[in-house]
């Protein structure tokens, strides 16, 4: 295996599926699916999902919401979708605990990063919820917070698309897709990754990030195997 231990990005949009809004069950079944297959090989694996299918705390914000009070109602958004995720995985037999930025103790762990850490070396799949748990903070701040935490060897961030392009391939059909790119070349093209703060934290460390399609079955099983899918962000 290329990887011993993940860290796997997912937005909540990937969990609406065909629907518009909320968690679509298939989509979150064929997610567990896909993430049993890789803890059977022995890889060790973490989880951070957004919130944006039940609630972004900038959208709430663009419509007059208190900033912090809308990226709370996000917090705990990211809650909901652990909790979905949490049992879809134990439904596959995978031993699997939520832990939580913010204190909601009776629904998840809170976050302690040597047990997070305890988990993982005993198989356990770990879903890191509730953001970095401050406002004004993206999950993908979080993903990058929790991955060199737990001392990830990479951050696999699942989208509906195969990799990074030269600009969005579902508006321009010209958009060439990168194999491999460095950190430096993402910010002089300007290339939307991740948020800036969540990137450059990843920079700084020497953090690994592939870009894929988390859509297509098997690719996540691939991609640790060590077959080249995607794009891969590196120093």
């Amino acid at each position: 295996m290329r990887y011993k231990r993940i860290l796997l990005k997912l937005s909540g949009e990937a969990l609406m599926g065909e629907k518009q809004y909320g968690i679509d069950s298939n989509r979150l079944n064929e997610y567990a699916e896909e993430i049993k297959k890789v803890i059977d090989k022995g890889i060790q694996v973490a989880i951070v999902i957004g919130g944006g299918n039940i609630f972004r705390g900038l959208s709430g914000a663009a419509t007059g919401m208190d900033r912090v009070q809308g990226d709370h109602m996000g917090m705990l958004a990211t809650i909901i979708n652990g909790l979905a995720l949490q049992s879809a995985l134990e439904m596959q037999h995978v031993e699997t605990r939520l832990q939580s930025a913010i204190k909601i103790n009776e629904v998840a762990e809170p976050f302690i990063r040597r047990r997070a850490i305890r988990h993982l070396e005993k198989g356990r799949v770990v879903i890191f919820g509730g953001g970095t748990g401050n406002p004004y903070f993206t999950t993908d701040s979080a993903a990058v917070l929790r991955a060199i935490e737990i001392e990830a060897d990479v951050i696999l961030k699942g989208t509906r698309v195969d990799g990074i392009y030269t600009s969005d391939p579902e508006k321009d059909k010209n958009a060439t897709k990168f194999d491999t790119i460095s950190f430096k070349d993402v910010l002089t093209k300007g290339l939307k990754v991740m948020d800036t703060t969540a990137f450059t934290l990843s920079q700084e460390n020497e953090l690994p990030i592939v870009v894929f399609d988390m859509n297509t079955k098997g690719n996540l099983l691939r991609l640790v195997d060590g077959e080249a899918i995607g794009t891969t962000v590196n120093v």
